[in-house]
């Protein structure tokens, strides 16, 4: 079933080209949501994006893609901007999807490795919080939001627990989580709901860029009640279910959407 499909509703992803970000497009396109892509990648990437994103067109919806620095304010307007053009005057962006993975990852104490530093963390924040508001407020100047729109961004257990080489990213989830509880709050009367999904551990580029991921995987197999990692395509399921009509009155949560592995 369809039940996106002649709504000209589009789903706008910050960070659309890989892991979960990816995986909701695919899974809105399904339903069909016309999709828009912001991401961020090398030419050598270029290839494998293409195959994803034609696995995404395939579907029979509108799709655009962008690569773009999606943290400059010049960019944001730009792209709004464009945006008008391609919904057209009917077109509304019904769900915003906040997927992005760009941060430090260092120590806070060693010998042999730099450390988290001032910047680092400004940095970390910036893209992986405060985008979040930067876009949600673009989009909202620009009037494209649907009348009943959904904002929905992705945590993790690095919200409330400790993990080396985690700080700055960390502090990033905890301020994107404050950032949706207002979002939620004070967009409420023009439509707009906001939530946050905790993933459990999924193994994505993004894991494994955390060292000692492999330990962190292990550990998140034995405590998980299902004995498994979470899959990108487990949380674009949840993505899709908070983007139905009958998922309106959901706002300003974090959902846990692990199996139970954080109860363990």
């Amino acid at each position: 079933m369809k039940e996106f499909q002649d709504k000209n509703y589009w789903a706008l992803i910050l960070g659309g080209s890989s892991g979960l970000g990816l995986a909701t497009a695919k899974k809105l396109a399904s339903h069909g949501m016309n999709i828009c892509i912001i991401h961020r990648n090398s030419r050598a990437q270029e290839d494998d994006i293409t195959t994803e994103f034609d696995t995404i067109k395939a579907e029979g919806v509108q799709f655009k893609s962008f690569n773009m620095d999606a943290f400059k304010a010049e960019k944001r307007e730009h792209l709004a901007s464009e945006l008008k053009t391609i919904l057209g005057k009917k077109g509304r962006i019904r769900t915003l999807v906040h997927s992005v993975a760009k941060g430090n990852l260092k120590p806070m104490v060693s010998e042999d490795s730099p450390t988290l530093k001032n910047d680092d963390f400004n940095l970390t924040i910036n893209a992986m919080a405060i985008s979040l508001y930067d876009w949600t407020k673009e989009i909202f100047k620009a009037q494209l939001f649907a009348e009943d729109a959904r904002i929905i961004s992705f945590t993790s257990e690095g919200n409330t627990k400790a993990w080396k080489h985690y700080a700055a990213v960390s502090a990033a989830k905890v301020t994107l989580e404050a950032i949706t509880r207002n979002i939620a709050l004070e967009f409420a009367t023009f439509g707009i709901r906001a939530n946050c999904i905790q993933a459990g551990v999924t193994d994505t580029a993004s894991l494994r860029m955390i060292p000692g991921s492999e330990t962190i995987k292990a550990h998140s197999l034995n405590r998980n009640p299902f004995k498994r990692l979470t899959q990108p395509e487990d949380v674009a399921n949840a993505v899709y279910l908070l983007s139905k009509d009958e998922a309106s009155w959901i706002n300003g949560c974090v959902i846990p959407v692990d199996g139970g592995e954080h109860i363990s």
